[in-house]
């Protein structure tokens, strides 16, 4: 994913396909990680990560739509809702995601204490 982001900004052409399969692969392994616990702050973050999952695979679609516009928007509606916004949804489940993933970790190893 980092590798596709990247290149994405170098105006690589190849660089939606490097960045897709692996949101797709990360959000396939998220998904396979269960919580079967009853303590509502952790089931709360899952839900969170859930919806950043969702988000970087937006951010995948979004890179393609930005390449071409495949979507059959006019002109002006292409720029006002897709040129680069990809990198606003990537940043948002980035945030997200390093939020979740280090709240989780606190509260893993305060039910274990």
């Amino acid at each position: 994913m980092v590798v596709g982001a990247g290149a994405n900004v170098l105006f690589c052409s190849w660089a939606p396909y490097v960045f897709a399969p692996g949101a797709v692969f990360f959000v396939a392994m998220q998904l396979r990680q269960r919580y079967e616990g009853r303590d509502f702050t952790i089931r709360r973050l899952r839900r969170i990560q859930v919806i950043s999952d969702f988000l970087f695979l937006v951010a995948g679609l979004l890179m393609f739509a930005n390449q071409q516009n495949f979507l059959g928007l006019d002109q002006l509606s292409y720029i006002k809702y897709v040129h680069n916004n990809w990198v606003i949804v990537l940043l948002v489940a980035a945030v997200l995601q390093l939020y979740t993933s280090h709240r989780i970790a606190n509260e893993l190893e305060k039910d274990t204490k």
